[in-house]
Order: structure tokens, then sequence, then C-alpha cells
């Protein structure tokens, strides 16, 4: 018989750091030592996916099922791979101990973030060779979502829902037009998400290494506004105008009389069986990179789902 075994929820936000927010620095080696001191062998931290300011900055509201949230990215891990200097950590801004303030944050990481960018194009012959590795492994969802959130801050931030028709729908010539303009914001989100993934795989080894297991989530729905829904409509119950024709909800039970409006588009599980059920296959597959142990919530929605019509 297997061993009881304990560990500790806590998302990586919610560890110290003179950065706004939680990151993959080294407050998260630190707290790996802890957990292996008092010998526990998991550590839970839920999704880490984009967040959306729109939606709450919460990761089950995410602009990407398989993209990592860039804003635990480790500034001072940026200086040990030279991509920023010490110096240009010294007028990073304070904030507050007690919660994220993620706006703000976001705008201060992204000053960081651009710097470093700048200077993996100039230099970094070694990275960006381990760069073209990545993109290539993870080039079935990789480009999509970069062009996505590249689009979505040249439209001002605004749902793809309200993007110009054209490029809404994906149209191939206004798209690749738009691909071509926005080339290097395009590239950027790439290495965003490069450096995300390098510097969670040295954090995940290293509690691997001290007997610590990684339990993460994969939340059962996607958000609306998201790279999936944008690139794969037709997994998802959307009308003629490319918005929602039933979105998620809960009837009404014990905790709620009039039930629950969660907001999220349905999936088409006949269009998803028609094509093998890729989708989700490729999302498992990529979740297991992140994580050893996978939680799906909300599992029981393969079973039994309930949807309202998408006007209500």
């Amino acid at each position: 018989m297997d061993q009881r075994r304990s560990g500790i929820l806590l998302h990586i936000t919610s560890l110290p750091s003179v950065y706004g927010i939680g990151d993959f620095g080294e407050t998260a080696f630190r707290f790996a030592d802890f957990l292996a001191e008092t010998r526990q062998t998991y550590w839970q931290v839920l999704p880490l996916n984009p967040i959306s300011l729109a939606s709450g900055s919460s990761p089950y509201a995410s602009y990407s099922a398989f993209a990592g949230n860039t804003l635990l990215i480790s500034p001072e891990k940026l200086v040990d791979t030279e991509l920023l200097k010490k110096s240009d950590l010294s007028d990073y801004p304070s904030f507050p101990d007690q919660y994220v303030d993620f706006k703000n944050v976001l705008a201060a990481k992204k000053k960081l973030f651009r710097t470093a960018y700048g200077n993996f194009k100039n230099n970094s012959r070694e990275i960006k060779e381990s760069y073209e590795t990545f993109c290539s492994t993870n080039g079935h969802w990789l480009h999509d979502f970069a062009c996505f959130m590249a689009f979505k801050s040249h439209f001002d931030d605004q749902g793809w829902g309200s993007w110009p028709e054209e490029i809404k729908h994906r149209e191939p010539p206004a798209f690749r037009k738009l691909e071509n303009e926005l080339v290097d914001d395009i590239e950027y989100q790439k290495f965003m998400q490069y450096i995300f993934f390098r510097q969670w795989e040295d954090l995940k080894s290293y509690c691997n290494d001290r007997g610590i297991q990684i339990i993460g989530d994969i939340p059962y729905y996607v958000n609306y506004d998201s790279a999936e829904v944008w690139k794969n409509p037709e997994l998802f119950k959307l009308d003629a105008e490319m918005n929602p024709a039933y979105i998620a909800g809960v009837p009404p039970d014990y905790f709620s009389e009039t039930g629950q409006l969660c907001g999220n588009p349905v999936y088409d599980w006949e269009e998803m069986e028609k094509q093998d059920f890729e989708w989700w296959l490729s999302r498992i597959k990529q979740t297991l990179k992140l994580y050893d142990i996978v939680r799906i919530d909300h599992f029981r929605g393969f079973q039994a789902y309930w949807e309202v019509p998408g006007s209500e």
C-alpha cells in the first residue's frame, strides 16, 4: 500500500517578492527547501496560465490554455542569464506586501521585459538556439497565441469578438498583413513564453530533485476571450457572429436558488469527437509538461454540464 503523503497549496503569486508579485525567483526555491525540510511531498500551484485584468486577474479565466503567466518571470533570474543588468532593477517601483496590484505590476514588469527582449535580440546567440528549439517544439500553439496577444494589444486590448471582421474571422490576406506589421511584437510574445517555461522548468526540476511533486490545474472551461476560441471557433457553440450561442452555468442547488452563470463558451462535443478530441489531448499533454500531477477543475463536466442561452 502507498504511504500517506501531504503537501501545501500555494499559488506562486502568493510568495513574498519585492517585485509586487510572487515569481520564480529565490523565494520560490527557498519555499521548495521548506517543503523538503518539513517532509512534504506535494506543492499544489493551481493554474499558471496568463491572466486577464478584465476577468479579475484569475488564472481560471485565462487568455490561453497552453501559455504561461509571464508575470511570474523573475527579474533577478533575468540578471543571472545576462538578459538584464542589476542597474535595470534599481528604479523598480515599490508595491504593497499584502496584495498584488496587478495593473501596475504588469506595467512595471513589462518595462523590464522589453529591455530583456532588446538584449536578447542584440546578443545571446546561445540562448537563441534554445529559443528556436522551444518555438519549434511548441509550434502547435505558440504562434497563434503570440499573434493573439500582439493583435489584442494593437486593438487597444479589446476582446477578439470586437476586432475588425477580417481579423476576427482570421481571413488569410488580412491576417498575414497584420502579422507582418506586428512581427516584432509577435516575436516578443514568443520570447516571453520561452523565458516563462525556462524559469519554471528550473524551479520544477529543483523541486523534483528534493522529492517534491507539483500538482497543477486544468480549468475545465476556457475564456471566450482566449487564443483557443479565436483559433478554433468550430470547437465551441458560437453563433454566426462568432459570439457564444450558449454559455456555461450551474443549475439551482443548495448553495444558490437561481444557480450560477459562469459565462464561458461551452464545447461542441460532436465536433470535438469528429476531430478525435485532438484539442483536449493536446491540452492535457501540454499541462503534463508543466506539472507532475494534474487536477481537472471541474472534471464532472465531461459527464454532464449545464448550458444557458448566450443572450441570458
